[in-house]
């Protein structure tokens, strides 16, 4: 199932939030040599996960992390503005209606379901927060991710070359995305929805309420 928390109610689900991280670390730092730090526990965290950001997880029957993608208001600190500008000609990106996408992450155990599904939470949470697009950047080999997802953004700049090569771009989900991306999960709107709900339901008994990022 798709969950969707915010960094600080991470707490309530230790195994899945210890999994997403320590994947993070093996996927960014084992895996594709990426200069991230981790910490004593194995676990790959920045800056932005101290900035309370929503989290979209796909959750194995287990209780550990499939996939997860993290989530930023443009109109606070974002990965893309702090240190991706230049690839926009330095123009920043802040808008109430554009949120950053960063951290795609997969499971090695991920069943051939999660990447599709982080696809779906993220139309969920545009829909929800009533967004216009995300933002992100992504290299030569995300890219040929999206691009059989059938997700490709619009690119807004690049530099590099090759394996080297890193953009930014911008992603939407028109409503009409929703049903074939739905028969992939192998769900209905109804239950993508309730899944949504679910999860507000559950950051409201902790006294959040509602899928809006504290400031």
């Amino acid at each position: 199932m798709l969950r969707y928390l915010y960094a600080k109610d991470l707490v309530r689900f230790p195994d899945l939030a210890r999994s997403m991280f320590t994947d993070r670390a093996e996927q960014f730092a084992r895996r594709l040599g990426w200069p991230v730090e981790m910490n004593t526990a194995g676990e790959e965290r920045d800056e932005y996960d101290a900035l309370n950001p929503l989290y979209v997880i796909w959750e194995r029957p287990d209780g550990r992390h499939g996939g997860s993608m993290r989530f930023l208001p443009t109109t606070g600190r974002t990965m893309v503005n702090d240190h991706f500008a230049h690839i926009n000609n330095g123009h920043r990106i802040e808008s109430p209606f554009i949120w950053e996408c960063t951290r795609f992450c997969l499971s090695p155990q991920a069943d051939r379901r999660a990447s599709v599904a982080l696809a779906l939470g993220a139309g969920e949470v545009m829909a929800a927060m009533k967004l216009q697009h995300f933002v992100g950047v992504f290299d030569a080999r995300m890219e040929r991710i999206y691009r059989l997802m059938g997700l490709e953004p619009d690119v807004l700049g690049r530099v590099g070359e090759g394996r080297d090569r890193i953009g930014v771009g911008l992603w939407s989900m028109e409503e009409a995305a929703f049903a074939p991306t739905l028969a992939k999960v192998g769900v209905d709107r109804a239950t993508s929805r309730a899944w949504l709900r679910y999860s507000l339901a559950l950051q409201a008994s902790s006294s959040t309420g509602a899928l809006v990022q504290s400031a």
